[in-house]
């Protein structure tokens, strides 16, 4: 299945390596141009040399972990996030750690060790240390680095109702719809950027839409979804199973109306559940694209999912669905009306 064939692989900000070989693995004999940017995008062209406007499609490879900064004399390892990450759920969780994939745990101080003001708060980060087994710092040098990224040891799996579930789903769904969508045929130019480094601040996405000059862009993501008890219903940004999250704000960016509207006009059309992703908090690379050179029309389209940022995370398959039917049918609107206006 190809969601767990993507979430399975390891690829933290900034070692998208694994991720990127896969994507260039399944689509190179079918594209007319892959290549490899300086950042480490992988950028797909398709029928450059068609009229039209040029689109660009845009899914980030990466995915939030963690980085050894420090060995200690014991062979324990001290760890720095890459990517937000709440530091509370991150105790007894395995990992794998760099391109060898050495098992480890993450660890701190047992609990029947801890004095009572301890106990009565969340380990911080500082104290959390990954464990390899190693008997010393000779032999866990031997196994790691400094600098070694470490991404978390999850199985992904369907289970439930049409849920699924796994690590990194921010943003291998993205990348997934992608892949879909390079499997159909357009009547215009479009560009396939699977960006690096955007969990660290937006990099790959920044230097791709300088490089595309696209005439507008659609960003594919994995957002949060706050349907849980201990949530209100106005923190509830998305809501699993209501199909696609269309943005029309948040932290980066506020989204061309026009373009929104499109997005809601074709959903009615084609009959295809949405939703509006009502928190404006957080960001998405449409921010950046947005501003890069004289301006592009930039907007975002989600699948909402439970628990990003943390080991594992959730979606409804009938979402991820919809979001790839929603795009298809929105880039045909394109070929009908042209761009938004």
């Amino acid at each position: 299945m190809l969601l767990k064939e993507l979430s399975e692989l390891n690829g933290v900000s900034s070692r998208e390596e694994a991720v990127r070989a896969y994507l260039r693995h399944r689509i190179q004999d079918k594209v007319e141009t892959v290549y490899t940017d300086h950042l480490g995008n992988l950028l797909v062209v398709q029928g450059s040399k068609k009229p039209g406007p040029k689109i660009m499609l845009s899914a980030h490879m990466d995915e939030v972990g963690l980085m050894v900064v420090g060995i200690e004399p014991s062979g324990l390892l001290k760890i720095k996030p890459l990517g937000q990450i709440d530091e509370r759920v991150l105790l007894a969780k395995q990992v794998l750690i760099g391109e060898q994939r050495i098992p480890g745990v993450i660890g701190a101080k047992p609990i029947h060790l801890q004095e009572k003001e301890e106990r009565q708060k969340p380990v911080k980060l500082s104290a959390l240390f990954v464990d390899i087994g190693a008997q010393d710092k000779k032999e866990a040098e031997e196994m790691v680095k400094i600098g070694d990224v470490a991404a978390f040891d999850v199985k992904a799996e369907k289970f439930g109702d049409r849920l699924f579930k796994g690590k990194a789903l921010d943003n291998r769904v993205g990348c997934a719809i992608l892949l879909n969508l390079l499997e159909k045929e357009y009547a215009f130019p479009l560009y396939y950027a699977f960006t690096a480094q955007e969990e660290v601040g937006l990099r790959g996405a920044t230097v791709a839409a300088f490089g595309i000059n696209p005439d507008l862009a659609l960003v594919f993501e994995g957002t949060s979804a706050g349907d849980v008890p201990t949530a209100k219903k106005h923190q509830q940004s998305t809501r699993l199973g209501q199909g696609p999250a269309i943005t029309f704000m948040d932290r980066s960016v506020i989204v061309n109306q026009a373009l929104v509207e499109r997005l809601v006009e074709t959903a009615k059309e084609a009959k295809i559940p949405f939703q509006f992703r009502k928190a404006t908090t957080g960001g998405t690379e449409a921010g950046v694209i947005n501003q890069a050179r004289t301006g592009i029309i930039a907007g975002t389209l989600s699948v909402p999912c439970r628990y990003i940022h943390s080991p594992v995370s959730l979606l409804n398959l009938d979402d991820f669905e919809n979001t790839i039917k929603l795009a298809d049918a929105f880039l045909k609107s394109i070929e009908r009306k042209g761009l938004p206006e």
